[in-house]
């Protein structure tokens, strides 16, 4: 998913869906972590977009809390 659209997309969900989808990148986060420390990691670059996602999704919730 291109930068904006994802954007977009948080924008447009509530706040009970962004914490949602927090709980949801952490998780595969977390898993992605795991699989790179036991030498299994598919996508070694999907871990880069994952965090990013999350801070993405933690500046709409900051800009929220802002308004």
């Amino acid at each position: 998913m291109k930068i904006k659209e994802q954007l977009k997309d948080f924008r447009a969900k509530t706040d009970a869906e962004l914490g949602d989808e927090l709980v949801k990148l952490r998780r595969e986060q977390f898993n992605l972590r795991m699989q790179a420390a036991t030498g299994q990691a598919a996508k070694p670059d999907q871990h880069g977009k994952v965090r990013k996602s999350i801070a993405r999704l933690k500046t709409v919730q900051r800009e929220r809390v802002k308004k």
